[in-house]
């Protein structure tokens, strides 16, 4: 898939064995290694189940509990203007009590990877409905300002523009990458996906992968 193909090719699996047993002992049948094989078997030999989130209202997302709020940022942030939902982000980390964190987490993956016109304001908005951590949320708001990410964003960097400015976002962007990758690692998101999301290094992500396990 790496180079291209549309589809998987056919592999025929082939064991060797020159063990002290004789014959060979053991199963030949992969699905025998679970702890249910028939359980194994129903579950591995049909379709897998499927939550296309793409045909889902956000009114039924937003019944799915917990769920919701990783549903519902995962719908739209390559397809629509964050800000547009960032209310409804806010009620929901409201009314699921969800922690500091994880509020953290998602809010730096949304304005790296999003699509998002105004991510000050947007993380601004999601903090009025909060009981809990406003003041911590409103800081990721006034750093996002004050390194030129928003700027960044809406504008580019300006030809001419001094390179102290331009290093600057750019040093900015790249510190944002890192905080949103170490709080991903924490939650225990993959570290393939983790890398996926924030284009950082194999080196970057290992020294992450070291102080996430550390901590």
């Amino acid at each position: 898939l790496e180079q291209g193909h549309d589809q998987l090719p056919l592999v025929v699996p082939l064991l060797f064995y020159q063990g002290e047993r004789s014959p060979y002992p053991y199963s030949l049948r992969w699905l025998d290694a679970f702890d249910d094989p028939l359980l194994a078997t129903r579950i591995y030999s049909k379709a897998f189940p499927l939550i296309d989130l793409t045909v889902t209202s956000d009114e039924e997302i937003k019944t799915h509990r917990r769920a919701a709020l990783l549903e519902l940022v995962q719908k739209h942030i390559r397809t629509r203007d964050m800000l547009e939902l960032a209310r409804d982000i806010g009620l929901l980390f409201e009314r699921w009590q969800v922690p500091l964190r994880q509020k953290k987490a998602l809010l730096y993956y949304i304005a790296q990877t999003g699509n998002t016109s105004r991510p000050a304001d947007f993380i601004e908005i999601v903090a009025e409905p909060l009981s809990m951590d406003r003041e911590e949320i409103m800081t990721i708001a006034q750093q996002l300002k004050q390194i030129g990410f928003e700027e960044g964003l809406q504008a580019g960097v300006i030809q001419g523009r001094e390179q102290g400015i331009e290093q600057g976002i750019e040093q900015g962007m790249k510190t944002s990458a890192r905080q949103i990758a170490r709080q991903l690692l924490l939650t225990g998101m993959a570290r393939e996906q983790v890398q996926q999301i924030t284009r950082l290094s194999d080196e970057e992500m290992a020294q992450l992968a070291l102080s996430a396990n550390e901590n």
